[in-house]
Parts: C-alpha cells; structure tokens; sequence
C-alpha cells in the first residue's frame, strides 16, 4: 500500500484537528495535588507524516509522567490515609454526599471534552466519530452508575425482621483500590472500575495504561476539585517500578485490571497476602461467530466486519475466529473480502474513515508473523490485505484457517479475520472446550432447532452469546463478565457496584430496650450507616 494513501504531509493536517499535549506535559495527581514530575516518557502519536523524501516519521505528542517507586508508594500512602480502616472521612461519608462528588465530576467532564477526543485521534488512532462516542459514552456511564447507586441506597434504607432479630443491611466499601485500564478504551474502561469503586467510598490509586495516558491528564483538575485529597490518585510509569511496590507493599484491597491473563497472573503473585485481595478482571478473548448453513450471509458479513474490525479490531470484545460451515464458507469469504476491502482507510479526523494507524509499538509486524504463519501452513489471504505501511495495517482476510495455525486458537487483538471452517456442530463445541476464553459468541443462523442447540451447547461456556448479531459490552447494564481466562467479576453498572463493595449488617435483638436504642440513632441521624435516608 502506497504511503500517500494514508499518511500526510504536515501541512495537509487541519488546523482544527491539531492538538498540544504540552500543557499537561508529566503532570499527576497525588492527595489532591497537581503535581509535575521530574522525569517524563515522550509519547509518539500511531499517526505518520510523511516527509519530502517519502519517509515516514511518527509524530511526538508530549511527556507522560515517568513516577520513581518512591513517588507511587506516596501516592498509595495518601490513598491509605484516605481510606483510614474505613474511618476516612470519604468511607464514612454518607452516600449522597459521595454521588454529590459524582456529579459534580461528572459536570465538569465535558469542559475538556474537546481535548480529550483530540488525544484519543491522537494517542490511540480512534477515529473522531469513535473518540466522541468513547468520551460521550464514559460521561452517561458516570450518569448511570450515580443512578444505580440510588436505587441500590434506597433498597438498603429500610430494616429487616428475621427469627428474633433485627438489621440493617447495607453495602460498605472495601478499602484501597488499584485500577489499571487497557489503551483501546482507555478513559470508558478505566471508568468502569474507578467510577463505582469511588462511589461506594473506596479510595483509588489509579495507573494509567502505556498507550493512551496523556489524554487522562486534562481530567485532573476535575478530579482534584470534585474529590476529598488522597481519594483519587492518578499516577504513570514502567508497571514494573510503580506497580510492583504497590502490589509488594500489601496495602491494596482490591485489584480491578483491564489487560491480558499473563499479566493479571504476575500482579496478583506481587501481593504478600493474595487471599486477601479481591480482584476484578476484564481480560482476554477468542470470541468466535458460527456462521449456519441457513444464515443471512449479507447479515453475517455486515455484523461480521463491524465486529471483527471496529476500531481497527482491538476490541476484547471482538470477533476474532470465523467458523463458517463449508457449505457457505466460499460465498461467505467471497462478500466477506469485498466488505472489508470497501472500508475506508485514512487519518482518524477524516469523514467516514473505519481503519487507522496502530498505537502499539511493532503491532504490524507481530499481525504479519501470525497471518504468515497461517499462509506456510496452506491458508490465503482473499482480499487486498495484509499489507503493512508504517504504523498502518490493511486487513486480512485469511482462509482457510486450521486447528494448527496460530490464528485458530491465538487472540490476534489486531485488523486480522481468520475464517475456518466446520461441517458438524460438535466442532464448534469443540473449540469452546478447548479455549481458554470464554467471554462471548455470535451464532448467524435461521434453524431455531439448530440455533437452540448451539445455545445449550455454549451458554455454559461462555456469558454472552448473541444471535445474529457481533459481540459486543453494551448495554451497560447487562451482564459484562467472562469465563476462564477471560474475566473474574463484572464491569457492568449494577454488578460493578456490588463488586467494589461488601454486604455488611448492623443487629439487633428483637427487645423493646433494642429497638429504642436503634430508634434514637436512627431519628437523631446519629450515624452515617444506620439510617433510613431516600435518596430520589
């Protein structure tokens, strides 16, 4: 692929589309301080300018923070201090105090909108259209989760009556938190554990992802002015000098992480005390789609290439596997390689543009050994991709793919689609039970014999199974979990609540001189946990 077809010249960018990252150049925050550090990692842009002799040179946005150990282990201090054995001021305060912070984080998020869609074009790739979705979508998650906690207070408001006695149950928080969120959505994800975890009077410690941490910085002083100091402490650097201390260290409650298993693995076994730790993972998957012999091929292929592809398929939530039966499979990579070569590639501030350059170091050359392998063991590429130009990555279609090659059973989390074929549905079993993941499924097909069966046959194996539709998280109130190596817990709204906290109970015995006592704290608002507060 020629380089002019993607990549501009500097001066073929618009002046609307520019961003300056250096006025937040290496800045984190700690026990509500702005702080700037000493040291800083200089961020390369996935976007390419192209220069007078045709080479390509990736453009330098600015300076993360690179934190010492030292200066994350203060900021797990602050949080601590903050958390105080639950008698912080933030664990102890009452609940609508807590989403009055919430909302009011929540009001001043879209002052810096504009520059936050402008990092996620630049920092990551993400197209304009995708970038305001990301930002727009995290704020109405913010304005859910606030809701959710509501409803969930106004359950827990009244007492309960059993065998003799009488309680008040209620949810409480946990204690220290460390968030870590992935760069493909790196301000949705990294809200959808820090966000309830706040809210239900945890205190956060949270580590920006590699790729995509300049644009959490002009959130800062949102944070700093919504939250008590030491609540939120937002802090950058190599995971090995920054997280490992604070996973050594024993402080943290909780573990909330968005990335890979392997790495999940590593951070847990820092920990001196891993009973001790309770985790929420959202992590890797090979999610497949079942294309039937009846299937709608021009709805398979529609759904197909949005799942497979959208945001240039570095999704976990992706399609990452076809199984196609071999019946159709030929008509079915035949629509499926014109659908993905009518995509339009370009810069992410370009009308209608669906493929973009690839933030991660290498990432093209890592896609080219998978499909190369696929290809020395007989496969094709049916289509125009496969071809590598920069940072830039043009989609393969890749058939016929077989237990044998990489791309089967390795989550290729890249513009790659890899069709295989079946001829009876216990294959399809089969692979299920085998993977190691087991997050979602897409099932293409008309039989409702055959759509049932395969139902039963996968509803057990992974959480999610959609019909006639690509995998996906949202609606964020359902269910967004994982089976084996692909998640522990639940990110979605209701569910995310009841994670980052724990049921607890206030009792007593069904006396009159109880019940006076109880009642006396409860109508001179004594306590911030025994109480019969609404919240509407």
């Amino acid at each position: 692929m020629d380089s002019n077809v993607v990549f501009p010249t500097s001066e073929q960018i618009p002046e609307a589309a520019k961003v300056d990252a250096s006025r937040w150049a290496r800045q984190y925050l700690v026990n509500g301080e702005i702080r700037t550090c000493s040291q800083g990692r200089t961020v390369l842009s996935p976007i390419c300018v192209r220069k007078a002799d045709g080479s390509l040179e990736r453009v330098a946005l600015g300076e993360t923070p690179m934190l010492t150990a030292a200066e994350a282990l203060e900021a797990l201090a602050a949080a601590r201090k903050a958390w105080d054995s639950g008698r912080g001021e933030w664990p102890r305060m009452r609940v609508a105090r807590r989403i009055g912070c919430v909302e009011r984080f929540a009001e001043l998020m879209p002052k810096v909108r504009e520059d936050v869609v402008r990092l996620l074009m630049w920092e990551i790739g993400k197209s304009r259209k995708d970038a305001e979705s990301e930002f727009d979508r995290t704020v109405q998650y913010v304005r859910d989760t606030v809701e959710a906690v509501k409803q969930l207070d106004r359950d827990c408001s009244r007492f309960v009556m059993e065998q003799g006695f009488i309680g008040q149950i209620r949810r409480s928080p946990l204690g220290v938190v460390l968030c870590m969120g992935p760069f493909n959505y790196p301000l949705n994800e990294t809200y959808t554990t820090l966000i309830p975890a706040l809210i239900m009077g945890n205190t956060v410690v949270s580590k920006l992802p590699k790729y995509g941490a300049l644009l959490h910085l002009p959130l800062l002083e949102a944070m700093k002015e919504a939250f008590p100091p030491g609540v939120v402490n937002v802090i950058q650097g190599d995971g090995a000098t920054v997280v490992g201390p604070i996973m050594s260290s024993g402080d943290v409650d909780v573990l909330a992480f968005i990335g890979t298993s392997r790495v999940a693995n590593v951070l847990q076994k820092q920990h001196p005390k891993p009973n001790r730790l309770r985790c929420i993972l959202g992590l890797e998957a090979k999610n497949p789609a079942v294309v039937l012999p009846d299937a709608d091929l021009d709805v398979a292929v529609k759904e197909g290439v949005s799942g497979a592809l959208s945001y240039n398929g570095q999704r976990c939530t992706g399609l990452k596997l076809f199984l196609v039966h071999a019946s159709v499979a030929e008509a079915f990579v035949a629509k499926l390689g014109a659908a993905v070569d009518a995509l339009k590639a370009g810069m992410p501030w370009e009308s209608g543009v669906q493929l973009t350059p690839l933030p991660e170091e290498g990432k093209p050359e890592h896609l080219h050994k998978l499909v190369q392998d696929a290809l020395d063991k007989g496969a094709r590429i049916v289509n125009r991709g496969g071809v590598a130009n920069g940072t830039f990555y043009r989609p393969p279609v890749v058939f016929p793919i077989r237990p044998d090659m990489q791309l089967y059973s390795v989550e290729q989390f890249g513009p790659v689609v890899p069709v295989a074929t079946y001829q009876d549905e216990s294959e399809i079993d089969a692979f299920m039970r085998s993977s190691p993941y087991g997050q979602q499924v897409s099932i293409f097909g008309r039989d409702p014999k055959k759509v049932a069966f395969l139902v039963d046959a996968l509803a057990n194996q992974v959480c999610r199974v959609n019909l006639n539709a690509q995998c996906r998280r949202g609606p964020d109130t359902f269910p967004f979990t994982g089976r084996k190596d692909s998640a522990e817990g639940t990110l979605s709204v209701s569910d995310a609540l009841r994670c980052f906290s724990i049921r607890n109970v206030v009792a007593i015995a069904s006396t009159e001189a109880d019940k006076k006592l109880m009642g006396d704290i409860v109508s001179g608002r004594m306590s911030s946990f025994l109480t019969t507060d609404f919240i509407f």
